[in-house]
Parts: C-alpha cells; sequence; structure tokens
C-alpha cells in the first residue's frame, strides 16, 4: 500500500509561483505494521528518506497535510527510478506505476487520484 500525502507548504520557488495548493507531494510506503516510510524530493537526483510512524502521520495531518490511500505495492526498482525523478510529481507518478504525461503539478496529481479512487 501506498499513502499519497499532498502539502501547501513547500520550500520551492516555482511551485509556489506557478502551483495552486497543493503545491507539494510526497508518497508514503508501509513498511512495517506501524513503520513508514516518506520519500521526499529535494532535487533532481536527490531524494530524502524519511521515517514515520502513525503518530508522525497524525501530527502531518494536523499541520494541513492531506493523504490519499492507494492500493498498489511500489515497483521493485523504485529507488534507482526515483533518482532520475526530476519533480515530487514524478516522483509520485513512478511510485504508484502511472504513466500520465498531462499530470505536471501535485494539484492535478491529486485531482485525478481523488476521483480514481
Amino acid at each position: 500500500m501506498i499513502i499519497i500525502g499532498f502539502a501547501n507548504n513547500t520550500s520551492k520557488l516555482l511551485p509556489r509561483i506557478f502551483c495552486r495548493p497543493p503545491r507539494h507531494c510526497a508518497p508514503i510506503v508501509r513498511v512495517a505494521p506501524n513503520k513508514y516510510i516518506m520519500y521526499q524530493f529535494v532535487r533532481r537526483g536527490q531524494v530524502a528518506q524519511i521515517s514515520l510512524n502513525s503518530r508522525a502521520i497524525k501530527l502531518l495531518r494536523a499541520n494541513g497535510w492531506q493523504f490519499i490511500n492507494v492500493d498498489v505495492a511500489p515497483p521493485h526498482n523504485f529507488m534507482h527510478r526515483a533518482r532520475h525523478a526530476h519533480s515530487c510529481v514524478a516522483l509520485c507518478k513512478y511510485a504508484i506505476g502511472i504513466y500520465a504525461p498531462f499530470i505536471q503539478t501535485p494539484r492535478a496529481l491529486f485531482n485525478m487520484l481523488q476521483h480514481n479512487v
């Protein structure tokens, strides 16, 4: 199972200018019953892995994050492909295994996942 988290805040300049909320997204993969790993896009070629638990996800939700559950398993070569992602949206699309060339913003991904789930 993969959880896609969406946030309104970002430290990047271009999403602040061009994107409407939500401005950032990150895939969260469940690795154990109370253990999750969030893959945070930093820049092209660099993805940070952040360890989370259920309490941390509740704190993120309290701070304005929205979550959508996607019932797919991450691909076995996810980290290899994640290094080639050029945005947080591309990272999430790699994680859930979709090819949608016209989805380029977190808002478009949010709307697509919200209507398909």
